[in-house]
């Protein structure tokens, strides 16, 4: 269970980089939207650091698929939040990125959600931490196609709103929590594809897969929450959207996850407050997240203000 542990931090370095990578070379990129699909791509496909910054997120991937292996959804989700820490520190030094007082607070309290959900955990012996591997398949579908309609509308709902000129400057939440409902699927699918992983029987295991929704989820998620969060990430302070997305994310994969999976919370009071107090927390984070960014001042209200 513990080698999920150091799995989780691990895609939490790879995802964090990855992130900041793109938000990086997107910012050297002409303005890209998801009205020109083919257009997005083939800028971003050009851009090495890009590239970079894709491969440490196919990384992550990888080390997501192992930890959904050996620890249950919703403690897997609690470490996944803790990366935010890392992110915000890279976006700082790497983007130059400031962050509000209300931000740092927030990051504050996910490393005490981070702790509380790490202490829950329980290997071996009575009142152990089980890992599921199935879920019917009609109770993927009926929670993840609302969700993906969900995350769609809110998206465009979005982009419409971006485009009033006189509108503040959004700092991203709307964006955040529509690519965060898109990912919460692919973390389901995620989920689905590790239970078909083996060592034996492996074109029967690939056959099985095929059969059932998870790779279909993924390459729809995969396709459309790429244009959906490059788009974003360019218009958007990474330190900020990404946590709300992730955030998002967490919560998603935690609450319908541990549902859909037949994973049950632990039995003793204190893990069992823990854990639920950590997915709580988690909750406060994303509503404390402000949600628009300090209006740039014209240069005639800046006179205005300044001492003769």
């Amino acid at each position: 269970m513990w080698w999920g542990v150091v799995a989780a931090l691990s895609a939490n370095v790879l995802y964090s980089a990855g992130f900041v990578l793109e938000k990086r070379a997107l910012g050297a990129l002409p303005e890209v939207s998801v009205r020109r699909p083919a257009r997005l791509l083939r800028l971003v496909l050009g851009s090495p650091l890009w590239i970079g910054g894709s491969l440490a997120l196919a990384a992550g991937f990888a080390a997501q698929l192992a930890v959904y292996r050996t620890l249950p959804i919703a403690a897997a989700q609690g470490i996944f939040v803790s990366g935010l820490v890392l992110l915000v520190l890279l976006s700082a030094r790497l983007l130059g990125e400031e962050t509000s007082g209300r931000e740092r607070y927030a990051l504050g309290a996910i490393l005490l959600a981070l702790l509380m959900v790490v202490l829950s955990l329980r290997e071996g012996g009575a009142g152990a931490d089980t890992v599921g591997r199935q879920a019917p398949y009609p109770l993927i579908l009926l929670v993840c196609v609302p969700a993906l309609a969900a995350g769609m509308w809110l998206y465009g709902s979005a982009e419409r709103n971006a485009r009033h000129r006189h509108r503040l400057p959004t700092t991203g939440v709307e964006y955040g929590v529509a690519v965060g409902l898109l990912y919460g699927v692919s973390s389901l699918a995620i989920k689905g594809v590790s239970s078909h992983l083996t060592t034996s029987g492996i074109g029967g295991a690939v056959l099985d897969l095929l059969r059932s929704p998870y790779p279909y989820l993924l390459l729809f998620t995969g396709v459309f929450g790429l244009v959906m969060s490059q788009a974003a990430l360019q218009r958007c302070r990474a330190s900020l959207i990404v946590p709300v997305c992730t955030t998002v994310t967490c919560l998603f994969t935690a609450v319908l996850g541990t549902l859909s999976f037949g994973e049950e919370l632990p039995d003793e009071p204190l893990r069992l407050t823990l854990r639920v107090a950590g997915t709580v927390l988690a909750v406060a984070v994303l509503l404390a997240m402000p949600k628009h960014d300090t209006a740039p001042q014209s240069p005639t209200a800046a006179e205005e203000l300044t001492p003769p």
